[in-house]
């Protein structure tokens, strides 16, 4: 896999330059006394990153435009992803054990300031051309409405589904989502002009993220309490039964760029999905007393090789066709769609309960097949044609 070498009409390293909002944010809720003060950290912490995420991403999409090249680049970019999030975890868990949980966001300055040091070096600076107007409206309402269904569904679990802050909560995030699609087209520079959702592939690949990223986020939090509970694992212990899970995912996404590029998106989504909802529903049966070996690390592997094949597919797909101008935003809609899919997942599904939340987890991630079989064109991500067979496939029959 070649790097190919032009300057990238982004503005990346002014977009990665949100690191310092990170290392600010991680102080403060690292130095936090009251709960909403940690909110408020978090919240900026999640600006940081929503910023940084998407710069990272559409960089691979503009260095590597070949749908071979394109498809490593990014299995390589997600295994490490992967490989951070379990080292994350078993991180967390030594140091909430040996410290405190404040130390988790503290350790985060180093990390950035190397980042920082780093970055001017090996990322070039560039500017789009042009300037792109921000469009605020559609991005409070957006906001409001995700934050409005979030908190809504995090209430049923302690008061149900009657109570009236619940249901003016969910009606207002409807309210908000609508007042969002009709400020959309009316906006100048909207967030996501209706253009870039035209290709049925982008659209489909956002919808079965959303579904696949509220299982995952669910699952990874549930499946971490479980473990304690019923296993009566400390923080962590815990953190160190969840390795396996990124070597699951690192050779998942091995394959992942083999099979996609022979078979295509669809073709190499679906038996990924069917390999997800396998392991979730393995997953759900763990109880008090029952083993690791035998009733957590089957389940985990399973899932998370279904996770590595999934992941760099449907990363690939949502920038599927993007170019120089919307890269960028193929990349944030993709991370966007990842963390609201995720927030909604875990304020939704862990009102079930392990169990219960797992199986809905696994009725989730079967929609998005049904998205993915239904909806999502068949020569998607597919193999490269000679130009002579792309002419005669455009030809009447």
């Amino acid at each position: 896999m070649r790097h190919p070498r032009h300057r990238l009409p982004l503005g990346q390293q002014r977009q990665c330059g949100a690191q310092p909002y990170l290392r600010m944010a991680s102080l403060a809720c690292g130095l936090a006394r009251e709960p909403w003060q940690l909110v408020v950290g978090r919240f900026v912490q999640g600006a940081g990153s929503a910023m940084a995420g998407p710069a990272a991403m559409s960089m691979i999409t503009l260095l590597y435009p070949g749908p071979e090249e394109r498809a490593r680049a990014l299995g390589v970019w997600g295994g490490i992803a992967a490989l951070g999030g379990t080292a994350g975890l078993v991180l967390s868990g030594t140091l909430t054990d040996l410290a405190s949980w404040r130390v988790i966001f503290l350790i985060n300055l180093p990390v950035v300031a190397v980042a920082l040091a780093l970055l001017p070096r090996l990322v070039p600076e560039s500017r789009a051309p042009g300037r792109r107007r921000l469009d605020v409206p559609g991005a409070i309402l957006v906001t409001g409405a995700a934050v409005s269904l979030v908190y809504g569904l995090l209430r049923t679990g302690e008061t149900g589904w009657g109570d009236p802050i619940v249901i003016g909560a969910v009606a207002l995030s409807a309210a908000l989502a609508v007042a969002f699609v009709l400020a959309e087209t009316r906006a100048a520079a909207p967030l996501v002009p209706g253009s870039f959702l035209a290709s049925r592939t982008r659209a489909v690949a956002s919808g079965a993220t959303l579904l696949f990223s509220m299982a995952m986020y669910a699952m990874s939090f549930l499946l971490m309490i479980q473990v304690q509970t019923a296993l009566d694992y400390s923080p962590l212990l815990a953190g160190i039964a969840y390795l396996p899970y990124g070597a699951g995912i690192l050779a998942g996404m091995w394959l992942s760029s083999r099979i996609s590029l022979r078979v295509g998106t669809r073709w190499a989504l679906l038996p990924a999905f069917l390999v997800n909802i396998a392991g979730l529903l393995l997953l759900s049966g763990l109880a008090a007393g029952d083993s690791y070996a035998a009733h957590v690390l089957p389940g985990m592997l399973i899932l998370s090789v279904g996770n590595g094949l999934s992941l760099p597919v449907m990363a690939a797909a949502a920038v599927d066709g993007t170019t120089e101008e919307d890269a960028g935003l193929g990349s944030a809609v993709f991370t966007s769609v990842q963390q609201i899919g995720g927030a909604i997942g875990v304020a939704a599904l862990t009102t079930m309960g392990y169990s219960g939340g797992l199986t809905a987890g696994a009725v989730c991630v079967a929609l998005g097949a049904v998205l993915i079989v239904v909806l999502l064109p068949s020569r998607a991500g597919g193999p490269p044609q000679p130009a002579g067979q792309e002419a005669e496939a455009r030809l009447p029959r």
